[in-house]
């Protein structure tokens, strides 16, 4: 979910001719014409095609042909080969490039969601990115093989999902225009930092991945803020009230607001899913004030998610529930983690309090020219 937050608080130049200016002027037209071609034609009908191959500039500034483009609905053997992908990204620069968001969205197929995969000639997945177009903004995620970079596959991705969140979701719809584009550099490593230079792009989001030692043993159930009972999440009953809950807590975040009754199903179906980390606080009258869902990954404990409804705030629901999933992961972990956003003060107070420190971050690039349009 690599979200977890709301505490008291609503929580990736120059072209060397080919041929001279001519032809790389035709070749650019070509790009741009077949590129928009295979997005509103899978947009009608969903279907899998694969991209013309057309010049494209590398990170190097040399002018190459970019590798077969497929956009369109995953196979399983698709789906795997963009796993297989993002493990060996993974292994080289010691950071998942692909939040868990999109790995679970590999067999998804709607229209608010795109797929392109990149390809050399003898069919090697080399290159991934996945545009949602389902908030407000569209959010990317992309991964390039460690062997293949700075050879144009990754401009070709970009390119790929600027011109994706440029149309409408559904063609003949009126009224309806593109959405700004926002792309996620997990770790924000110094290659990433010079790509999104290089492309024009600059920091709008950043989420801050917080660590702290376990060991000690904290304040158990018996401990709630007064006038709460809280419990552990019964699948199967509690499903459409966390969501409802979820969705109140979120309503102005842009990913973990979105979350489904589907969504939470994909989760459940995770091998580290476990209820008896997954809490949640009961108001006097019965109803879900708050919750707290905590995820065991080896030695790494994480607070995957907590919430707290706005009627319910200012309870001390957040550091009753914080406190709460540190005495739950003292005994099964030996670090506990969690993700929140830089700009979510009292949930970031919240947690200093509980003695994490910042290890690491995750940030949104977008376009200049966005950047200064949504200021």
């Amino acid at each position: 979910m690599r979200v977890s937050e709301l505490l008291g608080a609503s929580r990736r130049p120059g072209t060397t001719p080919i041929g001279g200016a001519r032809a790389v002027t035709v070749a650019g037209l070509l790009l741009v014409v077949g590129t928009l071609t295979v997005l509103l034609d899978r947009r009608r009908s969903h279907t899998r095609r694969e991209r013309p191959r057309s010049p494209t500039t590398g990170d190097d500034g040399c002018v190459r042909m970019a590798p077969p483009l497929q956009i369109g609905p995953l196979s399983p053997r698709d789906a795997d080969d963009v796993r297989a992908l993002a493990a060996d990204a993974a292994r080289v620069d010691g950071v998942a490039p692909l939040s868990e968001q999109p790995l679970l969205r590999l067999a998804t197929d709607e229209g608010w969601l795109t797929h392109a995969v990149a390809r050399t000639k003898h069919g090697q997945v080399i290159g991934y990115v996945q545009v949602d177009r389902g908030g407000d903004d569209a959010s990317a995620e992309l991964v390039v093989h460690p062997d293949h970079r700075r050879s144009g596959v990754g401009r070709l991705l970009l390119r790929t999902a600027e011109r994706d969140a440029t149309l409408p979701q559904f063609g003949g719809t009126a009224g309806q225009r593109g959405k700004p584009l926002r792309v996620w550099a997990h770790g924000n490593l110094p290659p990433a930092q010079g790509f999104a230079r290089s492309a024009g792009y600059v920091v709008v989001r950043e989420l801050l991945f917080l660590t702290r030692p376990l060991g000690d043993r904290h304040p158990g159930p018996d401990d709630a803020a007064h006038g709460y009972t809280i419990r552990t999440f019964v699948p199967g009953r509690d499903d459409d009230a966390w969501v409802d809950l979820n969705a109140r807590a979120f309503a102005t975040h842009p990913e973990q607001g979105r979350i489904t009754v589907s969504d939470l199903h994909d989760r459940m179906a995770e091998p580290w899913f476990d209820p008896s980390g997954f809490f949640l606080a009961e108001a006097p009258d019965g109803t879900l004030a708050g919750f707290l869902w905590t995820k065991v990954d080896g030695d790494d404990g994480e607070i995957y998610a907590v919430g707290v409804d706005p009627d319910h705030q200012g309870h001390g629901l957040g550091g009753t529930l914080t406190g709460i999933a540190l005495d739950h992961l003292s005994t099964r972990a030996r670090r506990a983690t969690l993700y929140v956003d830089g700009d979510n003060t009292a949930a970031r107070a919240t947690y200093e309090r509980a003695g994490f420190t910042r290890s690491a971050v995750d940030v949104q690039y977008a376009a200049a020219s966005d950047a200064m349009i949504g200021a």
